[in-house]
This record gives C-alpha cells, structure tokens and sequence, in this order.
C-alpha cells in the first residue's frame, strides 16, 4: 500500500493554463521616500485564476489581457497584445493588488511605475538590481502568437512610506489555481545596504515573508530551502533510507554519510557554476541515474561486510556525485550565478541537506537499534521491507526517466 501511494506521486496533473516558468524574483530598492520593486514573474500567476465561466460547449470568458482558443481540442491562452498596448499597466495593477508590502503591519498601495513582456527563452537577465532596471527598458520581440505559458512579466512597484524603511513583509495573495504552485521558487534581494540581503521563499507566499535589515534571515531561508529540498524530494531520501539500513554499527553509518556528504558538496557546486554538459539530455540522465543508485544502495544494504566498509564508504561517495548534480539543478532554479552574496547562498543551502539528511538518520537509525535489541529476526524483516520498497519505487522511476532520456536525444 505504501508504495502504491508514493508511486502515486509521480502522476502529472493538466490545468488549462501551462506554467513553463515558476520562478518568481523581486529586487527591493530602497529609496528617500520608500521602496521600489523591480518584479519578475510568469503571467499566469496574474490571470489563471480570472478565467471565466463557460456555458455549454462554448469558450469560457478569457481572463484579462489575453484570449481562447481551441487548438487540436485543446483550450490554449493567447496573450492579448492589443488589450496589453492599450493598457499596459492595467495588467501591472494586477500584480500589485495581489502584492501586499506592510510596513507595522500596515499594508501600503503601490503605483505601477513600467511593465515589459518577454517570452519565455528570450527574456534579458534579472539576477542583480542593475540587470533587472535594464530589463524594464528592454524591448523583445513580442510578435504573436504568444502562448500566455510562454510570458514573462517585468515590473516597477513604487511604494510611499512617510519614514525609512527599517523592516517590512512582504506576501503574495494571488491563488491561481495551476498544477504545480506550491514548487514557486520565490528570490526576495533586499538593498537596504551595499551587500544585499537574499531571501528565499518556496510556493505561492501568501503567509508574509519578514525583511529585516539586521539579522540572519536571508541565510536561514536557504537553509529552510536545503532541508525542504531533501526532505520534499524523496528520491534523496530514499537513498538515505538505504544508507541507514546498510550500516550495522554507528561508525559505519558515520563513514558512509560522510562519504555521501563529500561527493555531493562537489557536484552540487560544480553543477550549480555550469561546469557540467548543457544538452537536453543531461538533467533526466541524472535523474536517471539518481533512480539506479537507489537500487544499488538498497542491495548493498545485505553485501557489505567489515571488510568490504571501504569499498561502501567510496560507493556512497561516488552516489552522492550524482545525487549532488541533483541538487545543483533545483538550487539553479532559484540563484542566479550572477546574483549577489552567492557563496553565502551555497553554503546555506548545502547546509539545509545535510541538516535535512541528519533528521532522516536521527528518526530512523535509533529505531532500527531498539528493533534489533527486541528481536533479530523482527529488525532483519524491518530491514528487507524497506530496501525492497525503495527498490521497487527506484525501479518503477527508472524506467520512466530512461523514456524522458530517450525523448530528449531524438
């Protein structure tokens, strides 16, 4: 039943409007007279959820700024150029009613100062502040049709305050309804000072994110994201389920999550900085490969001896090279190379895995222990259940990402 379940998890929802791009990033400038935004996000976070009512077997009422049709028997989005030139900021105010900046508390209005549409793929950069005031002023080529999908939102919020802004929050109340949302990589930098102040949000951020000028926030929000990332993603923790149950002393595990620990800090930092091959094919080999290594790791559970300990603690080194790729692609999602304080971000982030993959061994290993001290053969049983489970799940994602392997290469 427990693998029924978790295989469940591998199913892909439909919703009418794609989201090819859920990342969301805002640069906060603070000025003599309050703050300024410079907001990057898809546009189907500002329309999804306006999307009208359908009577029958007709269109339903297209949301604002853009259009419906029906493509192979398929409902698709256009953008409405025409609506977007004649209102430009119309679809900004969008933005800013669902954007909530309070300050005490007290949530200010802000005024839409320049709005850009990009398509997806040809968008300019928008790691630091400069790069995103360029974007705003940055003309791309907006000739339809153009997927609502394949949007991309640039904008300047200019919030008054009749005081300096020392503190704030910042939330996002917009609920678009699309597959998916609650993955929203959400980037806060704030430049309150020379070294900017990073925060990291995951989903759709309608609790508020506090900003704070003093403090250790922005590092901690990468930690939080390191340790969601392991304990969300249950390919890694799988594995480590495998580490565990394969070490039969305390200082065996100890080596072998080390050796996990060293392979996976050089490839995370090596994949996130580019020096990895760039073809469509490379992300799902090493998904792939992460799939297989689970299946290794779950029959070496029952191989490895006293005298076959070095060769475990290299295996699981070499796997954590690989489970470390894994890693650098989700934190590449969410920090730019370019973005400020990068080597700060880094180490937060590969922090948050290791804080996340001690809280696996903690909750499993102590109850391993007890079991093998009640009963041998209960805690043999215990251990045979579970590397059979993580294997049949690891055998099922394997063959599923040997087809996206295949679909990548022709």
């Amino acid at each position: 039943m427990v693998v029924t379940l978790l295989l469940s998890l591998a199913l892909s929802a439909s919703a009418h409007f794609l989201l090819n791009l859920n990342v969301r990033i805002s640069h906060i400038e603070h000025t003599e007279d309050g703050l300024r935004i410079y907001m990057r996000t898809p546009m189907p976070y500002l329309v999804a959820d306006k999307l009208g009512n359908t009577d029958g077997d007709a269109l339903p009422e297209a949301a604002p700024f853009t259009t419906n049709a029906m493509r192979d028997g398929l409902l698709v989005h256009f953008v409405d150029l025409q609506a977007f030139m004649n209102d430009p900021k119309g679809l900004g105010q969008l933005a800013e009613d669902g954007l909530h900046l309070s300050i005490d508390h007290q949530r200010l209005r802000g005024m839409v100062e320049a709005i850009r549409l990009h398509r997806v793929g040809n968008e300019p950069g928008f790691a630091t502040l400069d790069e995103a005031q360029r974007a705003v002023e940055f003309e791309t080529d907006l000739a339809p049709p153009l997927y609502v999908g394949d949007t991309i939102v640039d904008l300047v919020l200019n919030y008054k305050s009749d005081r300096p802004v020392q503190s704030y929050s910042i939330a996002n109340v917009l609920d678009p309804g699309l597959p998916g949302q609650d993955q929203t990589a959400n980037l806060i930098l704030d430049y309150a000072s020379e070294t900017p102040q990073i925060f990291r949000s995951r989903g759709l951020m309608i609790e508020p994110l506090e900003i704070k000028q003093a403090g250790y926030g922005g590092f901690l929000s990468f930690v939080w994201e390191g340790i969601r990332h392991i304990l969300e993603g249950l390919d890694h923790v799988l594995f480590v389920v495998c580490l565990v149950i394969g070490a039969q002393t305390l200082r065996a595990l100890l080596l072998r999550a080390t050796g996990f620990t060293v392979g996976h800090s050089i490839t995370l930092s090596l994949g996130f900085f580019g020096f990895v091959p760039s073809g469509a094919w490379f992300v799902p080999a090493v998904e792939t490969g992460i799939a297989i290594s689970i299946v290794i790791a779950a029959a070496a559970a029952f191989m490895s001896n006293a005298k076959s300990e070095a060769k475990m603690v290299l295996l699981t080194s070499l796997i954590g090279l690989l489970h470390g790729l894994g890693f650098s692609f989700v934190l590449h999602k969410i920090l730019q190379v370019t973005s400020p304080d990068i080597w700060q971000s880094l180490l937060a982030f590969n922090l948050g895995v290791e804080i996340g993959q001690v809280a696996i061994i903690l909750a499993l290993w102590p109850a391993l222990v007890i079991c093998h001290r009640m009963n041998a053969s209960l805690w043999m049983s215990t251990r045979v259940g579970l590397a059979v489970g993580c294997a049949a799940i690891a055998c099922y994602w394997t063959v599923q990402r040997i087809a996206e392997v295949y679909s990548a290469i022709t």
